[in-house]
């Protein structure tokens, strides 16, 4: 098994993202993660799916996705030619004995404390998923209340793979 990141350029339509999941689903493909937004052109939205599997499903993913209605391009995202990154937001619970101990963590992986509340902090961080998988390691020796990731969010690097839409 190996993990795959697509990105996807498709037509900001209703119904897009569940059309995109159902596929998936039928299939029996797993999403890893999964990240939409709009585009610089608000006619399109970029998804980005980590997904994992064998070759011959990797290859069969794409060709599915593809024919997708609403795509209109779909490309890997490789690991040396492509930026990742994720964000996750963690609320750990921090009374004032705690607090240094967290704050030092923080700092180290130039984190954000965005929130304080007389018992917890909740905390901002922004890298790729193997940064992000240590610094919640290393918040083991603390309770984390609540935690939320984006899923991964991915472009190729410089301007050679850069997809132009015009018409319509």
């Amino acid at each position: 098994m190996q993990k795959k990141v697509f990105q996807l350029l498709v037509d900001n339509t209703s119904g897009v993202l569940s059309r995109i999941s159902g596929l998936f689903s039928r299939r029996g493909y797993n999403i890893e993660s999964i990240t939409a937004g709009v585009t610089a052109d608000p006619r399109f939205t970029r998804i980005t799916i980590v997904t994992s599997g064998d070759d011959e499903i990797l290859e069969q993913i794409e060709k599915q996705v593809g024919k997708l209605v609403d795509v209109r391009d779909i490309k890997e995202l490789k690991p040396q030619e492509s930026v990742y990154r994720e964000l996750v937001l963690i609320k750990v619970r921090a009374e004032a004995d705690k607090r240094p101990s967290i704050i030092a963590i923080t700092d180290i992986f130039r984190a954000k404390i965005i929130d304080v509340a007389p018992e917890s902090l909740i905390i901002e961080l922004t890298g790729d998923q193997s940064k992000i998988d240590a610094f919640i390691h290393l918040l083991e020796g603390h309770e984390i209340l609540e935690l939320a990731r984006t899923g991964l969010a991915g472009l190729g690097r410089g301007t050679e793979n850069v997809t132009y839409i015009t018409g319509d």
